[in-house]
């Protein structure tokens, strides 16, 4: 469902992009706009800028952190126009639309934008399931935000009128892979997800695993095997159970040690 579909603006600087973003959503028929710490908002120039989709604005909601604007989202998609050092799940923007008209129908979807000069950070697409890729052009490869908003809104409503025209098949090679298939149990949201890996790094370290000055990149690789595979509610309580027994043990050798 479009309304289980979210757009995530973080740290937006120019209001006008607010504003030509929530158009690009309107005409796509999106209308979910969380706003991450914007320089500006509300403004005169948002509203001339959204030009017939105001009601997106006045409903859009800001929140202070990203993981606040994802919290209650299963699946969330994180926009990169760059590699990082550590590697992540790619989509492109057709695969993203896709993978978003599945998850929507169960629960809901993030799609996160970053900053007009610098993206998002490292640790903001290190807490997302996948990162999507739109190719532009080697010679001027700058794509402004708003434009970026419209090319994935776009995608998601044809994701929707494929599915709907049962006449038209999706290529193979955009066909989702299998943790995108309807589970019997819910999958964990975001919120949730934050506080297994505070407690999975918390229990490496009570038993020695992990230094917690000097984590590496343990704690990021992790968030990659995690969000890739990604947990339902069974599995979640089961992987919790096992890390507190862990901590337990480390404490009872501790004491038996002493």
């Amino acid at each position: 469902m479009y309304s289980n579909i979210r757009i995530v603006l973080v740290n937006t600087t120019l209001s006008a992009n607010i504003g030509a973003a929530a158009r690009a959503m309107k005409t796509m028929g999106l209308s979910d706009l969380c706003l991450v710490e914007p320089k500006l908002f509300p403004s005169a120039e948002a509203t001339a800028l959204a030009s017939g989709a105001s009601d997106l604005l006045a409903s859009a909601r800001v929140v202070a952190t990203m993981e606040e604007a994802v919290a209650d989202c299963t699946l969330v998609i994180g926009t990169s126009a760059r590699s990082r050092t550590i590697t992540w799940p790619m989509m492109d923007a057709r695969q993203a639309g896709e993978a978003s008209r599945l998850e929507s129908e169960t629960s809901k979807v993030a799609i996160v934008f970053g900053r007009e000069d610098r993206g998002l950070t490292n640790e903001e697409l290190q807490r997302c399931n996948y990162h999507v890729c739109i190719p532009t052009d080697d010679v001027y490869g700058v794509l402004n935000v708003a434009a970026a908003v419209q090319v994935i809104a776009y995608e998601i409503r044809m994701a929707h009128l494929l599915q709907a025209d049962e006449s038209v098949a999706v290529p193979e090679e955009n066909r989702m892979p299998v943790q995108f298939i309807r589970w019997d149990k819910p999958l964990v949201p975001h919120g949730d997800m934050e506080q297994f890996y505070a407690h999975f790094e918390q229990m490496l370290v009570d038993t020695g695993f992990l230094e917690q000055d000097n984590p590496r990149q343990l704690p990021a690789r992790a968030r990659r095997l995690f969000g890739r595979i990604r947990l339902d509610r069974i599995e979640y309580n089961m992987w919790r159970g096992i890390f507190t027994r862990l901590q337990e043990m480390a404490t009872e050798l501790k004491k038996a040690k002493s």
